[in-house]
């Protein structure tokens, strides 16, 4: 027997944001017929909660569908993958579904919708499924933006988080670290530096702000770090300008010419003199 559903689920993340057309009523489908959505962006399944989920459905039944759509081998599954996981765990071999004939881009996008709707994506993987609306299906930022309901500053915010490598999302996610912690490490470009203000934020449970500040502090030592170099560099440039005048000078005295080189230290500078007397012996100096 068909169960009740949340009507308000197909209104959020079917026909009113993708436009496709609905079969309009719930059938029951053996779920050995049912193909997992390759495009699906929850990565991670708590078995916990699937196990929870599944003690619900035991007691009060499957309340909401899954929705899938058709292929010439069965159907594939476009929204409601804990719920299928759960009803398999309760040794169901049927699932009450709504079937809607949505193309591989709708499927993902309704998929997409659903997940971020139900707050069941983690943050890189809410950008990596956005990263794939635009780059496999031809997305702009702005159409993902408007079909999710979301602001185009939004999306593309997400989007800058996979520019942390896959080592730094693990740990961010494993560490328990929040959006805005992310995105503050994306202030600082190199990834050996980020990875020790990865470790030293959770080893101190620093927040947002205080990360932050942590952050400011590796990027003021960065800068005089970067300022010492230049000043060795120029060092080196300016003990080759000594090397050059004083063989010049040594050289003027192989050839007879008295010429002598003082040099005078002060606190903020170096200063050389080079005096070449001038006599009938030497010649007239230049």
């Amino acid at each position: 027997m068909a169960m009740p559903f949340k009507s308000a689920l197909m209104d959020n993340i079917g026909s009113f944001i993708l436009n496709e057309k609905q079969t309009g009523r719930i059938v029951s489908l053996d779920m050995d017929r049912i193909y997992p959505n390759p495009n699906q962006p929850r990565q991670r399944f708590n078995d916990s909660d699937i196990e929870e989920l599944a003690a619900s459905i035991r007691t009060s039944g499957l309340i909401q569908p899954i929705i899938v759509r058709r292929l010439d081998i069965g159907y594939e599954l476009v929204a409601g993958e804990r719920r299928l996981r759960a009803a398999r765990l309760c040794g169901m071999r049927e699932i009450s579904c709504i079937i809607v004939e949505a193309t591989e881009r709708a499927s993902a996008m309704m998929s997409l919708a659903e997940n971020m709707q139900r707050k069941d994506l983690n943050f890189f993987e809410e950008a990596e499924a956005i990263s794939a609306m635009t780059q496999l299906f031809g997305f702009t930022q702005e159409d993902v933006a408007l079909r999710l309901g979301k602001s185009q500053s939004f999306i593309a915010n997400k989007v800058r988080l996979l520019k942390l490598s896959q080592q730094e999302r693990r740990k961010i996610i494993e560490y328990g670290f929040t959006e805005r912690h992310a995105r503050a490490l994306l202030a600082v470009d190199s990834s050996d530096i980020r990875d020790e203000i990865i470790e030293d934020v959770y080893k101190r449970k620093l927040n947002v702000e205080n990360t932050e500040r942590l952050i400011e502090q590796y990027a003021q030592k960065t800068r005089e770090l970067q300022r010492i170099r230049k000043c060795r560099t120029a060092f080196k440039d300016v003990r080759l300008f000594v090397n050059t005048l004083n063989h010049a000078v040594e050289v003027m005295q192989a050839a007879g010419i008295n010429a002598q080189v003082k040099k005078t230290k002060e606190r903020d500078y170096i200063e050389y003199v080079v005096r070449i007397p001038q006599s009938k012996e030497n010649g007239e100096a230049v």
